[in-house]
């Protein structure tokens, strides 16, 4: 594993390497740093506790303590300086190949779009979108025509047809009352004299001729 991440930043780079496998052995080498720093971290408490307890009874020992804790803690901080690097380098990486699969995208929405595109010509659309347009239009007018009443254009007195409807019940109810027989018939009291059929339907045809007459006057 080292010797892969060695061969990545130094001068001999493996070309065969993805982008990704580069990003896996930088996590691993980052993953060693922190277990490095976490060590060195507990080796200078150890240090510092050697040194407060040797700081009355034993200035030599608790000096000596003193000193390591230094180191370590120099030595800390470069392996802190270097984690910072790869970090920084997991994150150019990323961001690398991020872009390089957005543009391969892009590249290939661009391609499909062409291919769309390839047969289509302005001149042709436009002259299709007008086509769509002057149809819906014959359409419209179409649809207005059909649903457009008969008497469309038809000038029309309204006084005079009611005029004429009632001229028309007028002659109606002349005619019925020429053909009604008004002559009441007699019949001595006590005696009762079934009518002749006739005469029983005319009487039955004037009771209707007045309903007919009552219901006008409404």
């Amino acid at each position: 594993m080292l010797g892969g991440f060695m061969s990545y930043f130094g001068g001999r780079r493996d070309p065969k390497m993805s982008s990704r496998d580069a990003i896996v052995t930088l996590r691993q080498q980052l993953q060693m740093v922190e277990k490095k720093e976490e060590y060195l971290q507990k080796k200078i408490e150890e240090e510092l506790n050697k040194a407060r307890a040797n700081a009355v009874s034993n200035k030599a020992a608790a000096t000596a303590a003193l000193k390591r804790k230094k180191v370590t803690e120099q030595e800390l901080e470069r392996l802190q300086g270097t984690r910072f690097q790869l970090e920084m380098q997991v994150n150019t990486l990323e961001s690398a190949s991020f872009n390089s699969e957005t543009m391969a995208a892009m590249k290939k929405a661009t391609s499909a779009l062409k291919d769309i595109h390839g047969s289509f010509d302005i001149n042709k659309v436009d002259a299709t979108m007008a086509d769509i347009q002057e149809q819906t239009q014959l359409a419209n007018e179409v649809s207005e025509a059909i649903s457009s009443t008969a008497y469309t254009g038809v000038e029309v007195d309204e006084d005079e047809l009611r005029q004429e409807l009632a001229d028309l019940e007028q002659e109606e109810l002349d005619t019925r009352l020429a053909g009604a027989d008004h002559v009441p018939v007699h019949h001595p009291a006590g005696k009762v004299t079934a009518k002749p059929a006739k005469v029983a339907e005319l009487d039955d045809e004037e009771a209707q001729l007045k309903e007919l007459q009552a219901a006008l006057a409404m």
